[in-house]
């Protein structure tokens, strides 16, 4: 069994949560979910283990819906984030935690785009905390949809990612800034972005980014570069990792946008431009390359991208 300990309780909301628009307003919303394999029996007869949500507790607008099983029964379990409001305001703090345990499969992903939206007159930020853990021999597809950050959003966002030993975790993270499309560019506020990659407590890889537009780094060719679209993608578990790079190299698009590399361990595929639309295809159409090689399964892309 998973020897993780039981995920943290979702923390509660302040009873002044909500209900103020100064300085101190908050809203707070938690979501803890963990998975395990269970070996189950149908017509006396023991099966292959089933992966099972095992446990789930929310508060505040943060939800899931029922797992789905497109990939049969002792296939990988597919469930979907909810976040009703759609996006983020000043004050809002989410808390999203989810462990997989040993020999589970998951598929975590959201049914749209996440709004980040501007900051109130008061300039209170935003906070977004994922912490994903997993069990050896494990298996974490992590998949959100993209992050669209309004002109003069401030907040924070961390996504902290900690396997054991064997685990298999595969996942991206889009970041679109601004509304191009309407004349609304990003012009104003500050995102923080944290990410922190960890193989049984030990980094693999930690980074820390800044994005204000009056900061030279974010039209700098040493930084942004005036981009308005990035992604990152990372894989962990491959046994070629080589293979694999040459393999993306070979079916993406060719352009100067994007690059492949390893570390430690550790494949990333990263993406800087100005398209929203082809930082998703380069995403998902590695994610169909690399899939079959982490999992021994072919893409199952998930109904809710379909929608």
């Amino acid at each position: 069994m998973t020897a993780f300990p039981q995920v943290e309780q979702c923390r509660q909301p302040d009873q002044d949560s909500g209900h103020r628009f100064d300085l101190e307003r908050r809203w707070a919303a938690g979501l803890s979910l963990g998975f395990e394999a269970r070996a189950e029996v149908v017509r006396g007869e023991e099966t292959k283990p089933v992966t099972r949500l095992a446990h789930r507790k929310h508060h505040g607008p943060l939800r899931v819906q029922r797992p789905f099983y497109p990939e049969g029964r002792n296939g990988c379990c597919h469930v979907y984030l909810l976040h009703p409001p759609g996006g983020l305001v000043s004050g809002d703090e989410l808390r999203i935690e989810a462990s997989v345990g040993e020999d589970a499969h998951v598929l975590l992903t959201t049914p749209a785009a996440a709004k980040l939206y501007k900051a109130d007159s008061h300039g209170v930020a935003w906070g977004q905390h994922t912490r994903l853990q997993v069990a050896n021999n494990g298996i974490l597809e992590y998949l959100p949809q993209e992050t669209l950050a309004f002109d003069g959003s401030r907040g924070e966002q961390t996504t902290t990612i900690e396997l054991q030993t064997g685990a298999k975790c595969l996942g991206w993270e889009i970041l679109a800034l601004g509304r191009p499309a309407s004349n609304l560019p990003f012009v104003s506020g500050h995102l923080e972005q944290r990410f922190r990659l960890l193989l049984d407590g030990r980094p693999l890889w930690l980074e820390r980014q800044l994005m204000d537009p009056a900061h030279p780094r974010f039209k700098g060719h040493w930084g942004q570069g005036g981009a308005t679209v990035q992604a990152t993608l990372w894989v962990v578990g491959l046994e070629d990792e080589s293979g694999a790079i040459e393999a993306l190299r070979e079916a993406l698009p060719a352009n100067p946008r994007w690059a492949v590399t390893r570390r430690r361990g550790v494949l990333l595929l990263r993406y800087l431009g100005q398209e929203r639309n082809e930082a998703w295809a380069l995403c998902q159409q590695a994610w169909e390359l690399l899939r079959p090689a982490l999992t021994g399964q072919p893409a199952s892309v998930p109904r809710i991208w379909l929608t």
